[in-house]
């Protein structure tokens, strides 16, 4: 169902989202091809489907939509999710015949997500162990005035660590694993209760992460009014995506231009209110 050649550009793309060399730094890498919504569009390219893959990344997307990296501690690196996890869903959709913005395939989407994500996590942190290596080395060169091996440290070497903990483990799991899709079927009949049971968890991740993403960015009750009416307005308007991001940015506009031309108050003693110093 999936080729070498095809699993070697997923290889490759994995190498591209969790390297700032070959992505041309970090917010290309890390904080663009590394999200599940935007691999989607990639990986739709690769495998010939666009728009099933990007309805496959729509549950891991909002699953990990709030995750950060504090202190450069990971709970789940995102080049998995997306260069494993999306392969995967989408040849199992494929394989039983879903239609992948079903309930079954988002179902499944939002279960493999999870259970990759952890794979995610020991490729970055063996990344991160095999570059203190060269880091050493490139110390011990210094030491002795090869100022040459900075260049080789900084860019040649970290290709290395890629090479090994990123392409060479997407390219054999998604090509081996795209093949396991036919036996996983036959093992795992899919009217089984432990299957049901999976389709279950994977539905409901998705919650999870709003709720993550709640809790990140409501400081006070009346926060959640802004939520609860946008998907009112977007539900009863049968607004898309992109129509509820306009109607949103608008309001924000009103709502930023009336803070701007608020009138400031001066109080008796000449001094701006806005500008006094609470103690």
């Amino acid at each position: 169902m999936i080729s070498w050649f095809q699993a070697a550009l997923l290889g490759v793309m994995s190498v591209c989202a969790a390297s700032t060399i070959a992505a041309l730094g970090t917010s290309i890498g890390n904080y663009t091809l590394n999200r599940p919504l935007i691999a989607g569009l990639f990986v739709g390219l690769i495998l010939g489907d666009v728009q099933g893959c990007i309805q496959i990344a729509i549950p891991m997307q909002i699953i990990y939509i709030a995750l950060v990296t504090p202190g450069g501690t990971v709970a789940a690196d995102l080049r998995a999710v997306s260069y494993i996890g999306i392969p995967l869903a989408w040849a199992m959709a494929k394989t039983q015949g879903w239609d992948m913005g079903g309930a079954e395939a988002q179902a499944f989407a939002g279960a493999m997500g999870a259970a990759v994500g952890s794979v995610g996590t020991v490729q970055f942190y063996g990344t991160a162990m095999m570059n203190l290596i060269w880091q050493h080395i490139g110390w011990a060169r210094l030491d002795k005035g090869d100022f040459s091996i900075i260049g080789k440290v900084e860019v040649f070497f970290p290709l290395i660590s890629h090479l090994v903990i990123s392409f060479i483990p997407v390219t054999l799991l998604v090509y081996y694993g795209a093949d396991a899709i036919g036996e996983f079927k036959d093992a795992l009949p899919m009217d089984s209760w432990y299957m049901k049971s999976l389709f279950t968890v994977g539905s409901l991740l998705p919650a999870v992460g709003m709720a993550i993403l709640l809790k990140s960015v409501v400081t006070k009750p009346s926060d959640l009014i802004y939520f609860v009416g946008g998907f009112a307005m977007a539900k009863s308007m049968g607004l898309t995506l992109l129509a509820a991001a306009a109607v949103g940015g608008i309001f924000a506009l009103v709502n930023y231009t009336i803070k701007m031309n608020k009138p400031k108050v001066v109080s008796a003693g000449g001094i701006d209110d806005d500008d006094e110093e609470d103690i």
